[in-house]
């Protein structure tokens, strides 16, 4: 077993890869290069992104790269799967919040003052314009991108495929998961869902031979704004940091981006309703941790909870 440990959008990184051929491990020095690519086309903490220049030129076609038009598709998904409840145009909203920089650069106790709106943003995913044939973007007046709820479950899969070729493979991106087979000897992947009360203490163990884990929650990326706590995920229907009874969520599906996108939904909906909709899903599994620290789960996780 081959690990890479490594910082990138924002986030700490960790590669495993099931393998002791040292051209394997060639590869799997390549993944920090492949992240800080990405990071520059899609983060809007870089001033020279690609996003950043596309979130500047609302009303202007712009061409873009087969990074930044595959995130959008992904982004595009999400939002029809989750009728709108999961979307990318949330940058004002994030903005208008308190979250204006990267969270290395925030401290949990900061206090940040409200960024006034100049114009009413536009949320609406279904408005954005793409031509297929020159790869070029139309958003328009009065929206901005933020692909924080996508991005790093969309590279954790795209990482995952370039390295699977060279063994077993497990990615987690910032805790988005994405394991490509079972291990050599046959065993199953182990991970822990951390308590987000306790970064030392785990509140359940998942084993899984392929698929995808994420979690979203509130427990890190929160700051002060006049005297309440504010978070990153947003509810459209507010435009506010999402009002929920759960602390965290975490998702079992398919792929990175299916699980990111479920985690975030039942972060959102609460516990009834999240759980509701959970249920309702049999190809996707989760639990979830409520504020007074109960531990909630879903139909047809328990086969990740047995080895």
């Amino acid at each position: 077993m081959q690990k890479l440990e490594f910082r990138a959008m924002g986030c700490q990184m960790m590669v495993a890869l099931d393998s002791e051929a040292d051209w394997a491990m060639k590869r799997l020095e390549q993944v920090p290069g492949w992240f800080e690519d990405w990071e520059q086309s899609l983060s809007r903490f870089r001033f020279d992104s690609e996003l950043v220049r596309l979130n500047a030129n609302p009303g202007e076609w712009r061409p873009v790269s087969q990074t930044l038009w595959d995130v959008l598709q992904a982004s595009l998904q999400a939002a029809e799967h989750s009728q709108g409840l999961i979307t990318s145009a949330i940058l004002p909203a994030l903005e208008t919040a308190g979250y204006t920089r990267s969270f290395n650069q925030m401290d949990s106790s900061m206090q940040t003052e409200r960024i006034a709106l100049e114009a009413p943003a536009v949320t609406d995913m279904g408005a954005i314009q793409l031509n297929v044939e020159s790869r070029s973007v139309w958003l328009p007046p009065g929206m901005q991108l933020d692909f924080g709820g996508v991005a790093k479950g969309w590279a954790a899969h795209q990482a995952m495929r370039r390295l699977q070729d060279a063994g077993p493979v497990l990615v987690n991106a910032g805790g988005d998961i994405s394991i490509s087979s079972p291990r050599q000897n046959g065993e199953t992947w182990t991970i822990g869902v951390i308590d987000p009360e306790g970064e030392d203490h785990l509140i359940e163990m998942l084993y899984l031979d392929q698929g995808a884990v994420a979690t979203s929650g509130r427990d890190y990326r929160r700051w002060m704004q006049n005297g309440r706590w504010q978070h990153h995920i947003i509810d459209p229907r507010t435009n506010l940091p999402a009002a929920t009874d759960l602390l965290s969520a975490t998702v079992i599906a398919q792929t990175a981006m299916q699980a990111e996108m479920a985690a975030k939904m039942v972060f959102i909906l609460g516990s009834r309703e999240g759980f509701q909709w959970l249920d309702q899903n049999s190809e996707i599994a989760g639990l979830a941790v409520l504020e007074n620290g109960e531990v909630l789960f879903s139909q047809g996780i328990e086969k990740y909870l047995k080895e």
